[in-house]
């Protein structure tokens, strides 16, 4: 029995491309589950992590949003950036997060993009806690 054929994309590079069993990904409006023979669909996602279920293993993708197409067991996911949960440089998303809680600490003394500053905080913190609970 043929699963369904996964693309994970970033700008940079293919982050993941094989058959699998099953994707779960965070939508905007909650987590999402795709499996074969799924309708078509095209959606949006935001911060948080993709599961990949093949022959009964998972793997966690910490992802910072992006768009996913889903058309007759061919799924597309193009990701502002994906990294595998396992490969997660712990304390530079730690350094990471450091450095956004002090941005927006300091955003009424200084020009600091508030929007970047939170998306960059949010991004730390989903990596980070991706890694206490998948890695």
């Amino acid at each position: 029995m043929a699963g369904i054929n996964l693309e994970i994309i970033t700008p940079e590079k293919t982050a993941y491309k094989d058959v699998i069993d099953s994707v779960t990904i965070p939508g905007t409006l909650g987590s999402f589950q795709v499996l074969k023979d799924h309708a078509p669909l095209i959606s949006s996602f935001e911060v948080g992590v993709i599961t990949v279920q093949k022959n009964g293993n998972k793997n966690y993708f910490s992802t910072s949003g992006g768009t996913v197409e889903v058309e007759k067991n061919k799924i597309l996911v193009l990701a502002d950036s994906v990294e595998k949960v396992d490969e997660i440089d712990a304390d530079r998303a730690r350094q990471a997060k450091e450095r956004a809680e002090q941005r927006l600490a300091r955003k009424h003394e200084a020009e600091i993009n508030e929007f970047r500053a939170e998306a960059a905080l949010k991004r730390a913190v989903n990596r980070i806690n991706a890694i206490l609970k998948y890695g």
